[in-house]
């Protein structure tokens, strides 16, 4: 029998030993937030939604090398999902969430459920332009709610810093528009993305993967790794890049590929050829599971660089 998300954080609060507080309900957060700043420490934010990887992990390292005092969230935001049995199948475990989280140093663990985030609410917060392409254009009303959601967020607990990882990149471009855009005092930092040691980059929904088609699926980082060759060794077209891009992806089998893409990094606009800095972006399905993954090429001059 499945443990409720309330008798998982009574249980772990109860324990003397640990150093990480669990609070379900705002206005506990913003408490301990302010003790924490009336002790003079900087706040590090990390939104998630839970059924937490090593990539996870990872922003919090990256927080904790900056600011003192660590506030992740979990919280599987209704808003951002278009299809409601993606919503129902999103993996949860939220006493391994905790157990991960304590672990690597989180200082505050905020689980709100949707009565606590959304009463009565009537506005919602959206970036026009930046997600008109790549997942904004396959997942109508998806950004809308992620902007929603991190907007409420970076309001209840009013961090210094927040972190996001490049894999979604989309995400992660458009959090630091709308952030300069609405003047909130954040700095955000974009964190590289995790991989498998064979090459995939994690992902909560990797666990929907059969083993088949979790070998499959390498063929999206195969893709990237072949792309960089082909920029490095002066490709510039990106119809030749994504062409051969295409062609390796279906080695692998998926059910169908949204979309292969390149996209100037400024505006994520489609563009014809690399010359300043970009992203190729792809995304693809293996059976029910959409699987996404990037590269950003970062130009200075005549020199190309690839991170992926």
């Amino acid at each position: 029998m499945t443990r409720s998300a309330e008798h998982v954080v009574s249980e772990y609060n109860d324990k003397d030993e640990v150093g990480m507080k669990i609070v379900s309900r705002i206005d506990d957060v913003r408490s301990a937030v302010m003790q924490a700043r009336g002790e003079g420490k900087k706040i590090g934010f990390i939104p998630t939604m839970g059924y937490l990887h090593d990539g996870h992990l990872s922003l919090v390292e990256i927080s904790r090398g900056i600011t003192q005092f660590q506030v992740m969230s979990i919280f599987v935001n209704r808003l951002q999902f278009n299809d409601s049995s993606d919503f129902t199948n999103y993996p949860k475990d939220l006493e391994r969430d905790i157990a991960m989280a304590g672990k690597c140093g989180v200082d505050l663990l905020f689980t709100p459920d949707d009565r606590e985030m959304y009463k009565n609410a009537l506005t919602t917060v959206d970036v026009s332009r930046l997600t008109d392409n790549l997942c904004g254009a396959h997942r109508p009303g998806h950004f809308k709610g992620v902007f929603t959601v991190v907007s409420k967020l970076f309001n209840i607990v009013q961090p210094d810093l927040a972190v996001f990882g490049q894999k979604d990149i989309q995400q992660a471009a458009s959090i630091e528009k709308m952030v300069f855009d609405l003047n909130f005092p954040v700095r955000i930092i974009l964190a590289p993305i995790i991989r498998e040691k064979d090459g995939l980059a994690m992902s909560s929904r990797n666990k929907h993967l059969d083993q088949q088609q979790r070998a499959d699926a390498l063929a999206l980082s195969s893709g990237l790794k072949h792309a960089e060759q082909l920029i490095l060794g002066g490709e510039r077209d990106v119809k030749k890049i994504t062409h051969e891009i295409e062609s390796i992806i279906k080695k692998g089998n998926p059910d169908s590929i949204d979309y292969i893409s390149v996209v100037s990094y400024e505006d994520l606009s489609y563009i014809d050829r690399i010359d300043g800095k970009s992203v190729i972006a792809l995304a693809a399905f293996w059976g029910t599971t959409r699987l996404i993954d990037n590269m950003i090429i970062e130009v200075a001059g005549d020199s190309y660089k690839c991170i992926y």
